[in-house]
């Protein structure tokens, strides 16, 4: 998006001038996870749309940046570099995925650049203490007890496959962790490469297992050819995936043969007004253009407010400095139906976790 170059700069602060500020994003829009990055962002630029109808933070107007990174590390660090230093965005905002977030760590760092409601819930990102991270979301940690419990209630022989990659090994730490509190440990762990669909060998290792539950810990794409793969071979599992599998993404490729797959999630429900944050979000959706509710647009869009409001307290000459201890002082925070809590010590805003299942016609049952 471009920049209005007759702006004037009044705070000092990179990315805010007289009438905007400048949020940057990377973002997997291409290639086999594309879903993810495009719901993020969707629900990003819905949360911002509603704030600059109002007239924006304090009469400055949101501008959300997005690069795409495919998914791959390298990209999203040099996308960080990109939005930092050239587009001097003043926050980052809505990343998607633990090894593309890892690469982007040093970066945003070392500019001291908050970081604020990413779509992961990797150990790294809550462990050791960073203070310009702010992670809205449950860790993957919080899924695993869960999705262990779903999956022992059917079976009693669990093993796990998952992405070979940060993001998978942390979906593993969780899960073996989970089982290990029940005495167990899974009988097979299988693995499937970043961006691929080739799950033969996966397939191979699991079907000789025993197993009677898988733990998916990938995103909706391979897993969805996974399942199908072992389902031709007449194996009919119980399958269980942290969050970040992508629910809708997993509907779209799979149809109704997702019944019966359950999925961890740590946002509220997007498809019912429930709640307040909820009719919040679908009214801005729909004003954006958009009728398509999923998990992916909704943590995109309390991940905005988060950072809507973070703004608000920051006053009328923000800088990083007091975003951050704007974002702090929030202590227990309700968005409507959803809360987060931030305070100096912890930047880990939520252990929200509730299990659904997919039912039939493509339907969500909590």
């Amino acid at each position: 998006m471009g920049v209005t170059r007759a702006a004037t700069v009044l705070t000092g602060a990179p990315g805010v001038t007289d009438n905007e500020i400048r949020i940057g994003q990377s973002a997997v829009l291409s290639g086999p996870s594309a879903n993810l990055g495009l719901e993020m962002k969707a629900g990003v630029e819905a949360c911002f749309k509603a704030v600059n109808d109002r007239g924006g933070i304090g009469g400055r107007m949101l501008r959300l940046l997005t690069l795409d990174d495919g998914y791959e590390p390298e990209r999203c660090a040099a996308n960080t570099a990109k939005l930092i230093t050239g587009e001097r965005a003043f926050a980052l905002l809505g990343y998607v995925g633990t090894p593309t977030c890892n690469a982007a760590l040093p970066v945003f760092t070392a500019s001291k650049v908050p970081f604020i409601g990413a779509f992961t819930g990797a150990s790294s990102l809550r462990t050791p203490f960073n203070p310009n991270i702010f992670n809205v979301r449950a860790g993957y940690l919080d899924e695993g007890a869960p999705i262990v419990k779903q999956l022992t209630t059917f079976a009693t022989k669990v093993a796990i496959f998952h992405q070979n990659d940060a993001y998978g090994n942390a979906v593993r730490e969780s899960i073996e962790r989970a089982l290990k509190a029940q005495g167990l440990e899974p009988v097979a762990i299988a693995t499937v490469e970043r961006n691929s669909l080739d799950v033969r060998q996966a397939t191979d290792v699991l079907a000789r297992s025993g197993a009677g539950g898988v733990a998916l810990g990938s995103v909706y794409a391979p897993s969805a050819e996974l399942v199908k793969a072992l389902r031709a071979r007449g194996l009919l599992m119980q399958y269980a995936s942290v969050s970040f599998i992508g629910t809708s993404g997993l509907l779209e490729k799979f149809g109704d043969s997702a019944k019966g797959i359950g999925i961890a999630q740590v946002m509220p429900y997007p498809l019912a007004g429930v709640s307040a944050i909820t009719r919040e979000y679908q009214k801005a959706m729909v004003d954006a253009g958009s009728s398509q509710f999923s998990y992916g647009s909704i943590e995109g869009f309390i991940g905005a407010k988060v950072l809507v409001e973070g703004l608000r307290r920051a006053g009328g000459t923000p800088n990083r400095e007091r975003l951050v201890a704007a974002l702090e002082s929030f202590g227990k925070f309700d968005l409507g139906g959803f809360g987060v809590n931030f305070t100096r010590d912890s930047h880990n805003g939520s252990t929200y976790v509730e299990m659904t299942v997919v039912g039939s016609n493509k339907t969500i049952l909590r």
